[in-house]
């Protein structure tokens, strides 16, 4: 029921999911999608065994469904956990937790939305049984599963960090994308940064494979204005004249 069209019927080609107010939406692989509208209520469908579409059950629905609450700005899907940030700048999360992903420093999993600690954060962003935040100040904050040091914080973590741990010092970060494996952090000054798995030359750092790293080693080149991903392969974009 991912499509959201109130059946599991697949559909070659586009099919409209109603309204016209939706302001941003999200998918992973894991069979689900969110979507976030002009009116600041958050809505959910698709697969839901651990919570994840924040209903409070573990029901799966093939329409959109309302999350609780209002004013929420943005959400962002990990592989089985769901975030939300609201416009007050608070961050909440709910379904899985086996490797710490939800950031609420336990196991527990959660199947309505459970606010993490802070006020600043400004975008969230989820990856394979990780997650990533950027808060208003500029500082990155990573937790999750960091198995082939994927979190950056200069060590393997298979079995998870729960709860949010600042990358560094750096106040300078605008903009983090996850491939399944490895990691891409943009900064305001234009370089562009990765770590993580590297066997796929998913890194970018024209090094042999594996050549995994655990710390943030900079892509060569400036004026990086934007950044994306897929499943095992990472892209930048320059300014024209860059």
């Amino acid at each position: 029921g991912e499509l959201g069209q109130n059946s599991t019927t697949n559909r070659s080609s586009p099919t409209q999911i109603p309204g016209t107010t939706w302001k941003q939406i999200v998918t992973t692989i894991n069979n689900r999608a969110g979507a976030v509208k002009t009116d600041g209520t958050l809505w959910c469908w698709g697969y839901n065994n651990q919570g994840q579409l924040g209903q409070n059950n573990k029901t799966t629905y093939s329409s959109p469904r309302q999350v609780p609450g209002t004013s929420w700005d943005q959400i962002a899907m990990s592989s089985h956990c769901t975030f939300g940030i609201k416009t007050d700048g608070t961050l909440w999360s709910w379904g899985q937790a086996t490797n710490g992903q939800d950031g609420r420093n336990d196991h527990n999993h959660r199947s309505s939305p459970i606010q993490l600690p802070g006020t600043t954060w400004a975008k969230v962003y989820g990856g394979q049984n990780r997650t990533a935040a950027i808060k208003t100040d500029g500082t990155l904050w990573v937790w999750g599963k960091g198995a082939a040091g994927q979190l950056g914080l200069n060590q393997s973590l298979p079995s998870g960090i729960s709860s949010p741990i600042q990358l560094g010092s750096d106040t300078t970060w605008s903009d983090f994308s996850w491939t399944y494996s490895s990691t891409l952090g943009l900064k305001t000054d234009g370089t562009l940064w990765s770590w993580g798995y590297n066997g796929y030359a998913t890194l970018g750092q024209n090094s042999p494979n594996p050549s995994h790293r655990s710390s943030p080693v900079q892509i060569p080149g400036t004026e990086w204005t934007g950044i994306s991903k897929s499943f095992h392969s990472g892209y930048g974009f320059k300014t024209a004249n860059g």
